[in-house]
């Protein structure tokens, strides 16, 4: 699901220690009025590493089918769906694409999957193969990731779980993507299928962002020998499209045996909106395996 947002200062900041807000379409186009600078990354937080920014290069696609398909992936290229805003859950003004195989598979192997997913990057569609005419350039969020060979004909133009999709029209020359679905080959790494869904830059994502524990080589409770039981990797959060976290580090320097850390202990802008519960865990420091022996022993 993807909201057009203005955030009133204050409200957005109250609004995250609560129950998820749903805008009727009647306040959606009220907060599209009110134009606001876009939110900036706070400086004590991740933020996107500029070494990995690169623009996707694509080209039209005439049609679709299993065949076209696979001829593109024969000759290196990727068949993607851009799918306009409006109505987009049924594949509403759907735009047919391409994208070099080889391009996102660097992008994915420099960046690492689930970091991959979580950062924005320029799309440049190009009139044709070699035209240096730009149609349309514009930004692109990597949503999910699939590695699957079962099925692989049937998903030629995916379009993803309906979640994200279905919102209001915005400015063309501002607007962002959210790459919706990416489907790639089980043991090859070869990307199958690409769907970018429209996406406004004054939007709420619903972006799954990695976790990353730091402070482990002077947490307490492992240096007594406990284990680290982790239990989230990722933690989805409706994130403005202008401060996607690449990344949300996690801390585990204070933890001692039998300590944990839940969701809302997580350091992150306040302009975020967490998509679960505050108390849900997301490690825990368990007791070592030596000190049940020696209790069993007793």
């Amino acid at each position: 699901m993807l909201i057009c947002r203005r955030i009133f200062s204050k409200a957005l900041l109250h609004h995250h220690h609560h129950h998820h807000r749903h805008f009727t379409q009647a306040a959606a186009a009220l907060l599209q009025d009110h134009e606001l600078p876009p939110l900036t990354y706070l400086e004590d937080l991740p933020k996107p590493d500029p070494k990995h920014a690169e623009t996707i290069l694509a080209v039209p696609r005439a049609a679709s089918g299993k065949n076209i398909s696979a001829k593109e992936r024969k000759a290196g290229r990727v068949p993607a769906i851009v799918f306009e805003q409006e109505d987009g859950q049924h594949g509403g003004n759907k735009r047919l694409i391409s994208v070099n195989n080889n391009q996102i598979k660097k992008l994915v192997s420099h960046c690492g999957r689930s970091f991959f997913l979580s950062r924005l990057f320029d799309l440049e569609v190009r009139a044709g193969l070699g035209s240096e005419e730009v149609v349309e350039k514009v930004r692109v969020l990597p949503r999910l990731l699939v590695l699957e060979a079962a099925g692989v004909e049937d998903c030629d133009d995916c379009e993803g779980d309906g979640d994200d999709v279905g919102y209001a029209a915005v400015n063309k020359a501002e607007a962002h993507y959210q790459l919706g679905m990416l489907h790639m080959h089980a043991g090859k790494d070869t990307v199958l299928n690409v769907t970018f869904i429209r996406a406004p830059p004054h939007a709420l994502l619903k972006v799954e962002v990695p976790l990353v524990f730091i402070g482990d080589d002077v947490c307490p409770g492992l240096r007594k020998g406990a284990y680290f039981n982790v239990i989230k990797r990722k933690v989805k959060y409706l994130c403005p499209a202008d401060i996607i976290p690449p990344y949300i580090e996690v801390d585990l320097s204070e933890l001692d045996v039998g300590q944990k850390l839940v969701m809302g202990d997580l350091k992150v802008h306040p302009a975020l909106k967490l998509m679960g519960l505050n108390e849900e865990p997301v490690c825990k420091i368990m007791g070592s395996r030596v000190s049940e022996q020696q209790k069993k022993a007793k």
